[in-house]
């Protein structure tokens, strides 16, 4: 099963794996939640498609030659609050 995600290729993807959200960045992809992998049919698409972002994630990052130590990571930007 092919990646539904190109990894670090963009801004803008994301998908939902049961209640799992993966986010797809230039520097990094994200994953948050949660997802039942259940002993069913269900649960085999889930790993499958688990695994398939999983593999892409990781021949990309193996096919990167200047992969540093460290991504410095930036603060999400503050926004005043318009009720306080």
């Amino acid at each position: 099963m092919p990646s539904p995600i190109t990894p670090f290729a963009d801004e803008a993807d994301s998908l939902q794996i049961d209640d799992l959200t993966v986010e797809n960045r230039t520097d990094r992809v994200s994953l948050y939640g949660s997802v039942a992998l259940t002993k069913d049919r269900a649960g085999l698409e889930h790993a499958r498609a688990l695994k398939a972002i999983l593999d892409a994630v990781v021949a990309a990052l193996e096919d990167e030659e200047n992969l540093p130590e460290a991504v410095a990571t930036k603060p999400p930007d503050q926004v005043p609050n318009p009720f306080g």
